[in-house]
């Protein structure tokens, strides 16, 4: 057996230091009663950066801990790093807004941070329960966030159908993890990778399988047809909440997806593919043609996240390394992306009330040519309009997609991008051609416009310097491709 010692604990560190740094908050929050909000959302957004601290310190170099149930690799070093950068972000954007709506209470922050633990265990995981058990503890919290606003009954609507369907995804989840563990005898990665290995077919069972652990976590990435519970949980939950929906928790999913397809089911591309092709190609056609009707920003945000995991997944589908490093990337660019356009729609409040109307936004350049422009970006660069930041991130998985031949994908993605680039558009005419309407509020909301300002200056200079975040993704994504 191994010698068990502190400095053993080193790659799951960064977890470690903010399950202390939340019971500590707690705590505080629990003695000081709500008056505690501000000071434990600084806590919880701190407590963040430390452990991204700890991230950086800490090799990269492929390591397991607990029976081979955690990895600590290249892969989950970055994305753990992103997931850290969206989870400062989101609780950046959350703290004035609680105040704003009269829910300020201290368990908001940590459970963002409860949820976050959940994130980083699940990009480790090498096992199937420690995949379980990270994916339950980040949905138990993303649940009550759902439904946070307790007194907005759109609020509760939206937790309780979160709820509801998130425990039917993960039910099917658990059900294809007993059937994988029934046809392979294992949980562990590796050894399902080396069961697999020796067999010259899959079986059907394991096959149902598959599905069943697919199915599970399209849920928890919006996928079509699991995404019935996404437009109505972003239009119901406390702005900040679906914020936190659209810029972490699928960042997270899709981490575990690529390392459960390209770990254990690696030589079984061609069992897989197929559904991630389905799910791709229906993905972006819904989020496409779906998203053309909304009037709500919000709901339109929520068709537009779903079309964007079907991008995501065209690099999945590819089978390749290439692909993987296209999906770290454009996932990458994604989340930052969604983190400036929702710290923009948490600054549409007038007289005191929030606004989610797209007609909200009419005349925006005349009253607020700043929040107008830097929309006007992040919009375009979610379009895919070079040479914006999120035009390299669809080249790449197109490029993926046409590498390993899914010349139909490919299509199907660029037919929908401009189908998608109408809704896109449609904003951005509202906020600088139509008749203006009464302004905004005036806010000097430091935390909102440094995220946003973060955010835009990334797109720009994303332009100017790719290699730098192509070359991280890549690197990253080749771990999934190394014993």
């Amino acid at each position: 057996m191994n010698s068990f010692s502190l400095n053993s604990l080193g790659p799951i560190l960064p977890e470690l230091f903010l399950a202390v740094a939340g019971m500590i908050l707690l705590v505080y929050g629990v003695l000081r009663g709500n008056a505690a909000t501000r000071p434990v959302s600084w806590g919880v957004m701190w407590a963040f950066v430390v452990a991204a601290l700890f991230l950086l310190g800490t090799p990269w170099e492929k390591t397991t801990l607990f029976g081979n149930m955690f990895v600590m690799d290249q892969f989950a070093g970055f994305m753990k790093l992103v997931i850290l950068l969206g989870l400062v972000a989101s609780v950046a954007l959350s703290v004035r807004y609680l105040y704003q709506e009269n829910m300020a209470r201290f368990e908001f922050p940590l459970l963002i941070l409860f949820a976050g633990i959940g994130m980083m265990l699940m990009v480790s995981a090498n096992n199937l329960l420690a995949l379980y058990v990270g994916l339950e503890l980040q949905s138990l919290s993303l649940y009550v966030l759902a439904a946070f606003h307790r007194d907005h009954v759109k609020s509760a609507e939206s937790g309780m159908k979160y709820f509801v369907l998130g425990s039917l995804a993960s039910g099917m989840l658990l059900y294809g993890c007993s059937l994988v563990y029934g046809y392979t005898g294992a949980l562990d990665y590796n050894a399902i990778d080396a069961v697999l290995r020796a067999e010259p077919g899959m079986q059907m069972g394991m096959i149902m399988g598959l599905v069943f652990v697919l199915a599970g976590i399209a849920f928890k990435i919006s996928a079509v047809p699991f995404h019935m519970w996404t437009p109505d949980v972003y239009e119901g939950a406390p702005t900040p909440v679906t914020a936190l929906f659209a810029i972490v928790p699928k960042v997270a999913a899709m981490a575990v997806l690529m390392r459960f397809l390209f770990g254990p089911l690696g030589s079984a591309v061609d069992e897989w593919q197929q559904i991630v092709w389905f799910l791709a190609a229906a993905s972006m056609i819904i989020g496409a043609f779906a998203g053309i009707a909304q009037d709500n920003i919000k709901r339109l945000m929520a068709y537009s996240s779903i079309g964007n995991m079907g991008y995501a997944l065209m690099g999945v589908a590819a089978g390749t390394q290439n692909g993987a490093g296209a999906v770290v990337v454009y996932m990458t660019l994604y989340m930052i992306m969604s983190a400036g356009v929702f710290g923009i729609i948490l600054m549409m409040r007038r007289n005191g009330m929030g606004a989610e109307k797209i007609s909200d936004l009419a005349g925006l350049s005349r009253s607020n040519p700043a929040m107008a422009y830097a929309l006007a970006i992040l919009l375009f660069s979610m379009t895919g309009i070079p040479p914006m930041a999120g035009f390299f991130g669809k080249l790449m998985v197109f490029q993926a997609a046409m590498a390993a031949e899914l010349y139909t994908l490919a299509v199907l993605g660029v037919l929908a991008s401009v189908v998608a680039a109408f809704y896109y558009l449609r904003v951005i005419k509202v906020m600088f051609f139509d008749e203006a309407v009464e302004p905004f509020d005036k806010q000097v909301a430091f935390a909102k416009r440094a995220v946003i300002a973060v955010s835009v200056m990334i797109v720009l200079i994303f332009i100017l310097s790719p290699g730098t975040l192509i070359e991280s993704g890549r690197a990253a994504a080749s771990a999934l491709f190394t014993g």
